[in-house]
């Protein structure tokens, strides 16, 4: 049977990223993203769909992303689907989907409506990683 995992996102990040490394040192990266769907409900009223979606990225990618992005920057990302499954300290089991980042591309100037969280930008971003 074929299957095919492909995710394309743009949104706006809905937190700082957060940086770390592995102990192998290789950079993680996860972040939150946003996106907004906007339609007409059959009634004729304007209506707005909100998705929070999990990111992380590793390696170069990641160390680039966490560098010039922050909470409120607009963001196209392309990637797979994840899904980790854990045991919660209370002993229930946890899961979630995310999107693993294969590639992704600023839009637009950043730290918009960072929400007075700091800018890390500057006027010469890398073109995609």
């Amino acid at each position: 049977m074929a299957s095919y995992n492909r995710v394309l996102l743009l949104g706006n990040l809905t937190r700082d990223p957060q940086l770390r490394y592995t102990p192998n040192q290789t950079a993680v990266v996860e972040f939150g993203l946003a996106t907004n769907r906007k339609w007409k409900s059959q009634d004729g009223q304007q209506r707005e769909d909100t998705s929070f979606v999990d990111c992380v990225a590793f390696g170069k990618p990641a160390e680039t992303l966490n560098k010039y992005v922050s909470k409120g920057s607009s963001l196209f990302v392309e990637g797979r689907l994840t899904f980790d499954s854990w045991t919660a300290q209370d002993g229930s089991k946890r899961s979630r989907l995310r999107v693993n980042v294969e590639n992704f591309q600023f839009i637009g100037a950043s730290g918009g409506s960072g929400g007075g969280a700091a800018q890390k930008s500057s006027n010469s971003f890398p073109q995609q990683q």
